[in-house]
């Protein structure tokens, strides 16, 4: 369990706290959901990034996970909808290992959690220190000219 030591007060525990002091330190409320409904639907996405995307273990857990947030993602560009927050980011270092050992065809197969996640890799500031994933373009993007 991740812990965050202070200057003022006692540590806090857990990812999903952590993470939405160092947001709120930084000014950046936006990324924690605008609406009463995107602040709910962050959050949602974070607790599935703590207790399914960590908790996974097994391949099939992997499969169950993949094919479940490429239904969620098929209209939408972030988890949260229309808007980047701090559910794709999380969401994004969380699946990270998992996108790296992924087959082209297994990419494929999950073509919208490959689309997301090829455009949050992008995203300025978000992939840091972790490596680029590789996308075959041809398939992910049929409408480019």
């Amino acid at each position: 369990v991740p812990v965050l030591q202070t200057n003022n007060g006692p540590g806090l525990t857990g990812l999903m706290t952590i993470a939405a002091h160092l947001v709120k330190q930084a000014k950046k409320d936006q990324l924690l959901g605008s609406t009463a409904e995107e602040k709910v639907v962050v959050q949602q996405w974070l607790e599935y990034r703590v207790t399914r995307v960590d908790g996974g273990s097994s391949k099939e857990d992997t499969r169950i996970i993949l094919k479940d947030l490429n239904i969620h993602l098929e209209d939408k560009v972030y988890f949260a909808g229309n808007i980047f927050t701090l559910a794709d980011i999380l969401m994004y270092y969380g699946l990270h290992h998992v996108m790296v050992d992924l087959t082209v065809q297994e990419k494929e197969k999950y073509l919208n959690v490959s689309r997301w996640f090829n455009h949050i890799q992008h995203y300025p500031g978000v992939r840091q220190h972790l490596s680029k994933v590789v996308f075959m373009k041809n398939r992910l993007y049929t409408n480019a000219h």
